[in-house]
């Protein structure tokens, strides 16, 4: 976010902040090409998340226009609040994979005893038979198999809210079903 940019965009933002819709316009499409490349750097492995972030940013933006200070550099303000909208994604995705890590990792909470990863394995299979196939395939497809709930929706042909409430749903009901096991 160099000089160039800051040169670029501070007079556009000053008129749209007077009232100037062209002038916010302008200022919104650089912003956004802008925003664009910060988060095609930062989210590599996330590109589908970009273009949603660009608008959170810009819709931040808009809404916390009142607070840009006339007296520091516009990129700055803009880095801030692209941060924070990047911090906020970061946090939001890290809560949904801790959803949704393998279930592989904690297989000895499913097995009675010390037994080896066959005798867990054929455990858990005995406990997932056990669920309505709503809960039990969501679990198979995303904690066992590693599938992204998006995927897991495509492949079962249920939505991915129906996913999430049967992961959900399930893994509460197999924890019941451990805790009753003598």
């Amino acid at each position: 976010m160099g000089s160039s940019i800051e040169e670029r965009l501070r007079g556009p933002w000053l008129a749209a902040l007077a009232g100037d819709s062209a002038a916010y316009a302008d200022c919104l499409r650089e912003l956004a090409a802008m925003l664009r490349g910060y988060y095609r750097k930062r989210l590599v492995s996330l590109p589908d998340e970009v273009e949603d972030l660009v608008q959170e940013t810009l819709i931040a933006m808009h809404n916390r226009r009142h607070t840009y200070d006339p007296g520091r550099p516009l990129t700055a303000w803009a880095h801030a609040i692209a941060k924070y909208k990047y911090v906020d994604l970061m946090r939001r995705r890290a809560v949904r994979d801790e959803l949704h890590e393998p279930i592989d990792d904690d297989l000895e909470a499913f097995a009675a005893s010390d037994h080896d990863a066959a005798d867990a394995r054929r455990d858990l299979r005995k406990l997932l038979a056990t669920l309505p196939e709503r809960h039990r395939r969501p679990i198979e497809c995303v904690k066992i198999e590693g599938l992204s709930v998006a995927e897991t929706a495509r492949r079962t042909g249920m939505s991915e809210s129906a996913v999430k409430v049967g992961v959900h749903r399930g893994l509460k009901a197999l924890a019941e079903l451990i805790r009753r096991q003598p």
